[in-house]
């Protein structure tokens, strides 16, 4: 499935791709990749995607579509890119312009994780890496190296985090203990997989975890289910506003008060990899 020639698309950025930062060199993929839209621009969320996202919109008369680049562990970029939106759809974008589902949920980075780890030996500890965000988002990446660990056939499913605790050094030295021979580091992020620092031999470098090809496929089927429902006055952006709802410490409600859930219309909801995110072909 490709969404039509006319899109245009503006990637939104947290903390697992530096801001935005780890995105540029795919602005230049979809349409010449043969995947039917046209990359704008990659920028963190809030005045920086605002900006672009206005850029793109001037730049011509076609739906402008942003998609929360997150691979399952940022639902606050979500709810960031919709805020940033909100004012443009009401201006200048009403009816071109449309938030996507997000490029991945937590099921989806496990099926990443898992067809990365295959690639290492069997005898291997998998070292997974990623930019220190919070305690929420570096706690769910445990939980998703543990499912790894659980559906894989590794062992030794770690996780270490640049500029947190663990710290890839420690990372590896941690699976040496273990009784390791050899780490594969792999990156839940899309930037690589940061050196470890001086840990000597037999540490393999396991990353990326996608290939530009696989991400621009993920993010034309995401474009194309947007473009359909703003073809039927769906823009995504209210329901963007509440990815957050649950994230963070527990609340409560005092007698009387409502919770109300608007849901993500076209959120990833499938227990397994989404057909178009490939899972098991992350190279």
């Amino acid at each position: 499935m490709t969404a039509p020639q006319s899109a245009t698309v503006v990637l939104a950025g947290g903390h697992e791709s530096d801001g935005g930062r780890d995105l540029a060199a795919l602005v230049g993929q979809g349409r010449g990749q043969g995947h039917g839209y046209a990359g704008h621009a990659a920028a963190a969320a809030g005045r920086p995607l605002a900006e672009a996202v206005r850029s793109a919109l001037a730049a011509g008369d076609g739906p402008v579509c942003v998609v929360p680049m997150t691979l399952g562990r940022d639902p606050k970029l979500i709810a960031d890119t919709a805020r940033a939106l909100r004012w443009l759809a009401a201006g200048e974008g009403r009816g071109r312009l449309a938030l996507t589902a997000p490029f991945g949920a937590a099921e989806h980075l496990i099926g990443w994780l898992r067809a990365a780890a295959a690639t290492a030996g069997d005898g291997d500890a998998v070292l997974v890496t990623a930019p220190a965000a919070g305690p929420f988002e570096d706690a769910e990446l445990f939980r998703i190296a543990r499912l790894v660990r659980q559906y894989g056939r590794h062992h030794r499913v770690e996780v270490a985090f640049t500029g947190g605790d663990p710290d890839p050094a420690e990372g590896v030295e941690r699976c040496r203990l273990l009784g390791a021979g050899r780490v594969t580091v792999v990156p839940a992020s899309f930037g690589t997989a940061p050196p470890p620092g001086p840990t000597g031999e037999g540490v393999r470098d396991g990353g990326p975890l996608l290939r530009p090809a696989a991400i621009a496929g993920v993010v034309a089927a995401r474009t194309a289910a947007a473009l359909h429902l703003l073809g039927h006055g769906e823009d995504g952006i209210l329901a963007g506003l509440d990815a957050e709802h649950g994230h963070g410490y527990a609340h409560s409600h005092g007698p009387g008060e409502a919770h109300h859930h608007h849901g993500h219309p076209h959120a990833p909801t499938h227990p397994h990899p989404h057909p178009q995110a490939p899972a098991h072909t992350p190279h």
